[in-house]
């Protein structure tokens, strides 16, 4: 099995906001002098782990980042008829072994004060301490990390994505899939809309104005993506050979969210639900490269072509990709190209099955 796979992705938006700055405008980044629009890595990843298609592929596999294992706990704790105090106790005792829990006194005394990754594992064995617990054995969870907490397991966005653990570092997960923030591959301008909401009920005769006035940024432009999965730790973190199916399947999804879902922001507004207008994916042994560089000069600002933004930008990545094949060598073993301005190239399917195999 070949170490690394990498997705080199090309996206045209149409006008849209997908992912906001704390002004509510797109991201952008200044790069090679002049401002790009930006969409950030951790926009994509939740965009493609909470997408159907994870959900379709991975049922059984996925886990949840959030602050709420303590409730989970308690609930069934609840079901089980257990006492409210005694519930609240062990429902704390053991969010305690995953992060901080919130003061006594707080709204949410089971709550947890950071988001943490938990694998449905990691969620059965909690619930399975909490029972022994109220069944009045004599445990400490804060003992048994090694009951709560695995280091591999099944969870496959966990084994791609890595969690942290503050409060149990030996059980943190690195990343087998780093993602770069996507970046356009040429000059852009955000633009301002200026829009108006009329109330429907004003009677005729009242005046003309506008019952909210509003502005929301947007822009739009080709997009390039790059990501890079490490096989070998994907496969570790999900515990093994043993879990080959589930690695195959959680590549495929990967593959196939990267090139078709978008994510969220202002979708009612812009209706910006994209698809790749050219793939390239590789495997090898090799270190892997970003082929970013293709764009440090905006493409439309040199060359023949016109504004044919996505055939420029093809070409930019290929004539970059080439040079750094005859200085560095090939750097890839296997590949496979889709492009909608090839009629004979791969199809979705055929990248998908690629990253699969």
């Amino acid at each position: 099995m070949r170490r690394f796979l990498q997705l080199h992705l090309l996206t045209f938006y149409p006008p849209a906001n997908v992912n906001r700055d704390d002004a509510g405008n797109p991201k952008t980044a200044t790069v090679g002098g002049v401002t790009r629009l930006r969409i950030s890595s951790q926009a994509l990843k939740r965009a493609w782990r909470t997408s159907d298609i994870f959900d379709a592929a991975l049922e059984g596999h996925m886990g949840k980042r959030t602050q709420r294992l303590g409730e989970e706990v308690l609930q069934h704790l609840h079901a089980a008829g257990v006492a409210e105090k005694k519930a609240v106790a062990i429902a704390r005792d053991i969010a305690g072994v995953y992060g901080k829990v919130k003061g006594e006194k707080d709204e949410h005394p089971t709550r947890t004060e950071q988001l943490v990754f938990i694998s449905p594992a990691e969620r059965e064995m909690a619930l399975a301490m909490a029972d022994r617990l109220a069944a009045g054995e004599k445990v400490d969870p804060k003992k048994e990390y090694g009951t709560l907490l695995h280091r591999a397991d099944s969870a496959a966005d966990i084994a791609l994505f890595g969690r942290m653990l503050a409060s149990a570092p030996s059980f943190n997960r690195e990343a087998a899939v780093q993602v770069a923030h996507a970046i356009t591959t040429h000059r852009v301008t955000v633009e301002d809309d200026y829009y108006t909401a009329i109330d429907d009920l004003k009677a005729d005769g009242e005046d003309a104005g506008a019952g909210f006035v509003g502005e929301a940024g947007f822009g739009s432009g080709v997009f390039y993506l790059y990501l890079c999965v490490n096989r070998d730790l994907l496969m570790k973190n999900l515990g093994g050979e043993s879990e080959m199916a589930v690695a195959q399947a959680a590549l495929g999804a990967l593959a196939e969210a990267a090139m078709t879902v978008s994510p969220s922001g202002k979708q009612n507004s812009f209706a910006a639900l994209a698809r790749a207008g050219y793939v390239l994916a590789e495997k090898g042994d090799a270190q892997p490269r970003t082929l970013a560089g293709a764009f440090a000069r905006p493409v439309a600002e040199h060359g023949a072509g016109g504004f044919d933004l996505m055939g420029q930008s093809i070409r930019a990545l290929k004539a970059f990709r080439a040079e750094l094949a005859r200085v560095y060598g090939p750097g890839v073993d296997e590949e496979c190209e889709l492009s909608l301005e090839d009629a004979g190239s791969a199809t979705m399917a055929d990248i998908v099955a690629f990253c699969r195999a």
